[in-house]
């Protein structure tokens, strides 16, 4: 394949990851054992890749290091029972290309069947996110911590326990009976990762474009697999018209730009029109889900060329539906937003008010920084400039810090 920089071999392992994680669980089960193999295949090729250059078949380089790995960890171990039961399965990895069957086993079905064992019920919602990142997204346990505020040490322990939890697990899709409620906590899993990625919770990046980019393939992949459901369907269109408006959404020092300040000639337009074409067509012939009102959400701002061109009241009447479908307090946030726009600022912060004693917000910066967005529009910039202080105060966002700094100063 030739000669590649090291940012360059990492964007070539990272889809390659999941794939040997795969075909090697599919052959040997052992979760724990089989991602331990991969993660050192992948610091292998990292070190050697962009001084040796890259191998004409990187995914069989992978699995023939990656094999060698599991053998030499059963052979120190002298597990004979074990090795007996795998040798012939350890007979292929030589290097060479896979064979025709590897071609199968890694095609996009063990990607999904990957992404339904990391989020086994048997998981909790929290190490079902860190499981998927580290077996399927790629990212290292470092990386994983950084991203949800924990050190490094725990966020190592919750993926262990994770891996030991599944370890048992058959590497098969789940029956159908059974696949509805797995697929619920597989698009939850990737929402979350894009959150991430789209508005990072901490550190001195608004973005991570890493996760967002991530978060995409694999969201495809799902719907590639699963053509017809409008939920998977709903939330790759949701993606798709969020991750267009990543160009605009910094300035060149790094500095947040919302929504409504937002130079729309430099969202990007293929994502933007596939996203809207999607949830058009998907919410014609589909029952009606939260991930297809937040892409409708997202297409009637996509669709507006100025700020001042946005349907607020059709944005409002989709909040008001998802606020029945799946009610929560990030949904009446947003709604009071466009309760605001449409009925005034004093109607948004009625409906703000009843978040007030809602303990799932209490510590963050979010509650405030809407309040005081509603406070400035209805002209009581005092309190507005309170609260966008105590936001700046609370978030761990460097750019969110600036941004709500700024307009606490901006009303002086």
């Amino acid at each position: 394949m030739g000669q590649l920089d090291s940012a360059g071999v990492a964007d070539l392992l990272r889809p390659l990851a999941p794939q040997v994680l795969a075909v090697l669980v599919r052959r040997h089960g052992q979760f724990d054992a089989c991602e331990d193999a991969v993660q050192e295949a992948l610091l292998a090729a990292a070190m050697q890749w962009p001084t040796e250059g890259v191998p004409a078949n990187p995914r069989g380089w992978l699995l023939s290091v990656a094999g060698r790995r599991l053998a030499d960890q059963w052979r120190s171990e002298n597990a004979r029972r074990r090795r007996e039961t795998t040798a012939a399965a350890l007979d292929g990895f030589d290097g060479a290309a896979p064979a025709a069957d590897d071609d199968r086993l890694v095609a996009a079905d063990d990607t999904l069947t990957l992404l339904f064992l990391c989020c086994h019920p048997a998981l909790s919602p929290a190490s079902q996110v860190a499981l998927t990142l580290r077996a399927v997204g790629g990212l290292t346990t470092a990386q994983i911590a950084s991203a949800f505020l924990v050190p490094e040490t725990t966020m190592a322990q919750r993926i262990s326990r994770a891996k030991r939890s599944v370890a048992g697990a058959a590497f098969e899709m789940p029956a159908p009976a059974e696949r509805a409620g797995r697929l619920g906590a597989v698009l939850h899993v990737l929402y979350l990762v894009f959150n991430e990625g789209y508005a990072a919770t901490s550190g001195p990046d608004l973005q991570r474009p890493d996760l967002t980019r991530e978060a995409v393939r694999l969201v495809r992949q799902v719907h590639r697999l699963l053509p017809d459901d409008g939920e998977v369907a709903g939330l790759l269109a949701l993606m798709l018209i969020t991750e267009a408006r990543r160009p605009a959404r910094t300035r060149p020092d790094g500095a947040l730009v919302p929504l409504a300040e937002q130079d729309r000639s430099r969202w990007d337009r293929g994502p933007l029109e596939e996203g809207i074409a999607l949830i058009s067509a998907t919410m014609a012939t589909s029952p009606v889900g939260p991930y297809q009102l937040q892409a409708a959400i997202a297409a009637v701002h996509g669709e507006a060329d100025r700020a001042e061109g946005t349907d607020w009241a059709q944005v409002a009447e989709l909040y008001r539906v998802l606020a029945v479908v799946a009610p929560g307090p990030v949904v009446t946030l947003n709604r009071a937003v466009a309760v605001g726009m449409t009925d005034g600022p004093r109607a948004g912060l009625d409906l703000l008010a009843t978040l007030d004693d809602d303990a799932r917000l209490a510590a963050g910066h979010r509650l405030l920084a809407v309040r005081a967005h509603l406070l400035e529009m209805a002209g009581d910039l005092g309190r507005a400039r309170e609260a966008y202080a105590e936001a700046a105060r609370r978030t761990t966002s460097t750019p969110e810090q600036r941004y709500l700094e700024a307009r606490a100063a901006s009303l002086s």
